[in-house]
């Protein structure tokens, strides 16, 4: 499967080397190609005419010399828990089964069309965005883009496996603990969670109000930096690694006993030395209370979202949904407002730490414990070693993108680099998600030598 790269796309389209009427043919003739395999159920919806008509005004506009941008005409798609209009929204659980179509596109999908991106599918989810492997789903497990016997990850598993099976060039999920970078990270392939707020979570349906981010996958950290980069109200500036203090995060689930993973992670901090950046081991002594808040705030939020209909008919939902929504149920808002005080406390004082007493730009860690895993396994037991060490940069609200680490085994490692620059100073408008897009661009030329 050779790579469908946003920037190849971009520069054909901006060319007139390919139109978008042949590009978004050809996407939907692969995805029509795709039933009978084990990823038929990856797409949750289609609307090829909408598709086709988006791309024939691309044509005409781009053809008048009116390109907009790298997006104008690229083929895109949708996890299926962000609403885009003249599609239903059905979560990948039978609860929506009979879902009416949207009546309007979520932000980031309106913010999309803007950039002149082409809405092609709308993607498999963990149900309910509600866990991290992929397997929980009323039509079925996602299967891994590369070996149908191996997890995708979740709960963007629809997402990260049509960008690694060089399907779409790029697409669209939702992080809340963990929900691009995990996938991307088992896919080998780039996710990107902006800072929390950056991307507008509005028509997205919730999990937890408090944590959810709107996310990116895209074939890797540069296609990512392109489309991050395009979105309407982003300045985005390439920053240099050279002079970046950069934080390789140590002690308990930080240290890394897989040897091939710990060979990955150092070669990356190699390089980024060797362009300038000084990188020193670092601890999160947040760690622990950071995971223990993420639990009680995301399963009191997510009940109360779920309360009516699971109260009612609790067998709608699949049924390892419904074993963490009956979890969640004896909970006392005593005990969700003290974790929803303790990440707020957490935010403030891990973060001024980071950035003022240890002066750090980015930190540097593997996106997961485990790399993937077979399809058969217990969801439950998969849950700890696939979200622990994302959970903390979600709660702390920071930026964050896995990539491919340098690794010469055919299971990919996915390493994670956080962004925590403040300040505007020759960083555009979102400083720390230029930090992180640069450092992980670097991480990534890694692997290339």
């Amino acid at each position: 499967m050779d790579a469908l790269t946003l920037r190849d796309t971009a520069k054909a389209l901006a060319t007139g080397t390919l139109t978008a009427t042949d590009h978004v043919r050809n996407v939907l003739a692969e995805l029509d190609a795709l039933a009978g395999t084990p990823w038929e159920n990856i797409v949750a919806a289609r609307h090829d005419e909408a598709a086709l008509e988006s791309a024939a005004r691309a044509d005409t506009e781009i053809a008048a010399g009116n390109w907009i941008g790298p997006l104008h005409g690229v083929a895109v798609a949708i996890k299926d828990n962000i609403d885009v209009a003249g599609i239903p929204t059905r979560c990948g659980s039978d609860v929506f089964a009979d879902a009416p179509p949207a009546s309007r596109d979520a932000r980031i999908v309106a913010d999309l069309r803007e950039a002149g991106a082409i809405v092609v599918a709308k993607t498999h989810l963990h149900e309910f965005a509600y866990g991290p492997t992929g397997l929980v789903n009323a039509h079925g497990p996602a299967a891994h883009p590369h070996d149908p016997s191996l997890i995708s990850g979740g709960s963007s598993s629809g997402s990260a496996v049509l960008v690694a099976r060089g399907l779409v060039p790029l697409a669209v999920g939702t992080d809340t603990g963990c929900s691009v970078r995990t996938p991307a990270a088992l896919c080998g392939i780039a996710g990107f969670k902006p800072g929390h707020g950056a991307l507008s979570v509005d028509g997205t349906f919730p999990l937890s109000t408090t944590f959810d981010h709107v996310g990116l996958l895209a074939t890797d950290s540069l296609d990512a930096s392109l489309a991050w980069g395009s979105l309407p109200g982003i300045a985005h500036l390439r920053s240099p690694v050279s002079g970046l203090r950069i934080g390789r995060l140590r002690g308990g689930i930080w240290d890394v006993d897989d040897p091939r993973a710990r060979a990955s992670l150092d070669t990356a901090c190699r390089t980024l030395a060797a362009l300038g950046a000084h990188v020193v081991d670092v601890e999160l002594p947040e760690t622990d209370t950071l995971l223990e808040a993420y639990p009680v705030v995301t399963g009191s939020e997510a009940y109360e979202t779920h309360r009516a209909v699971y109260e009612s008919n609790p067998g709608r939902y699949q049924p390892p949904t419904a074993a963490l929504l009956a979890a969640q149920r004896d909970r006392t808002a005593h005990e969700y407002l003290h974790a929803l005080r303790t990440a707020e406390r957490l935010r403030h004082t891990a973060l001024r730490r980071l950035r003022r007493s240890e002066r750090l730009d980015a930190l540097v860690t593997l996106t997961t414990a485990v790399r993937s895993a077979p399809a058969t396994g217990d969801p439950t037991e998969l849950r700890a070693p696939l979200l622990e060490r994302c959970i903390p940069f979600s709660v702390l609200g920071v930026p964050a993108i896995s990539v491919p680490a340098p690794d010469d085994g055919p299971n990919p490692v996915g390493l994670q680099v956080v962004g925590l620059t403040s300040g505007t100073g020759g960083h555009g408008s979102h400083p720390a998600e230029s930090t992180a897009l640069a450092v992980a661009l670097a991480v990534e030329g890694a692997a290339e030598h």
